[in-house]
């Protein structure tokens, strides 16, 4: 069976992933920090942990300088909201520190043993398709993130191997309690782990869920710029 390696299989999704996927009958090499998920993660049948930081290059090559897998699903990742009052650079450097150069860092560690047949899955978010409030930060990162996967995936088209781009929409995850406006179609992590697999078994270029937000959000991505910043202004005034 093949074997799946997650970053951010600490929490919200990644750990819905990996619980799932090692249910589903893969190998599972569980990524993250907090020891005590992965101690938990580890006396599960077919889940193997391994600690790290993702903000740190040094320990992710550390880390995964001799991981084996065939799927790589780079999923950690963070959210902060701006507030324009109180306007903090500092705040755009950690989410980017996790949400893209967390990734940038796990891919350098990889691409040396990554081989024909093997797949990256790169988790970005719908975020990425408005301009949504205070989304500063977080929107911004996975815009990189989203660009970044699609240029991967040109440049490692040639060695076979392929790349993947997974963005969610609102799902229930310790970073989503701590919203205070609505989330419509929010769905389980749970949910969300069985979307995700299931995209990622087939070859879509970017899998979406849950899928009729996915629809929405991709039509008012390809509005007029014009009626996409009034659609944003009305949900900002609502929330």
């Amino acid at each position: 069976m093949k074997t799946l390696l997650i970053t951010g299989a600490t929490s919200g999704i990644g750990k819905a992933l990996a619980l799932h996927a090692a249910e589903k009958g893969y190998q599972v090499i569980a990524c993250g920090r907090n020891q005590g998920v992965l101690d938990e993660l580890a006396s599960k049948p077919n889940i193997k942990p391994l600690k790290f930081d993702v903000t740190s290059l040094e320990d992710a090559k550390q880390a995964l300088h001799n991981v084996k897998c065939d799927v790589a699903i780079l999923n950690a990742g963070t959210c902060e909201y701006v507030d324009i009052d109180e306007f903090e650079s500092d705040m755009f450097r950690r989410v980017f520190e996790t949400n893209f150069f967390g990734v940038v860092h796990c891919v350098e560690a990889l691409i040396p043993s990554l081989k024909r047949g093997n797949k990256l899955v790169i988790v970005d978010s719908m975020a990425r398709l408005l301009p949504f409030t205070r989304s500063q930060a977080y929107g911004a990162s996975k815009a990189a993130l989203h660009y970044f996967t699609k240029s991967l995936e040109v440049d490692l088209h040639d060695r076979g191997i392929k790349v993947q781009a997974v963005s969610p929409g609102f799902v229930e995850t310790p970073l989503t309690d701590k919203n205070d406006f609505d989330m419509p179609m929010k769905i389980t992590a749970t949910e969300a782990a069985e979307s995700m697999l299931k995209g990622i078994e087939t070859d879509k270029q970017t899998v979406f869920f849950p899928r009729m937000f996915g629809l929405i959000l991709r039509f008012m991505h390809i509005l007029p710029v014009g009626l996409q910043k009034k659609l944003s202004l009305s949900m900002r005034e609502k929330q």
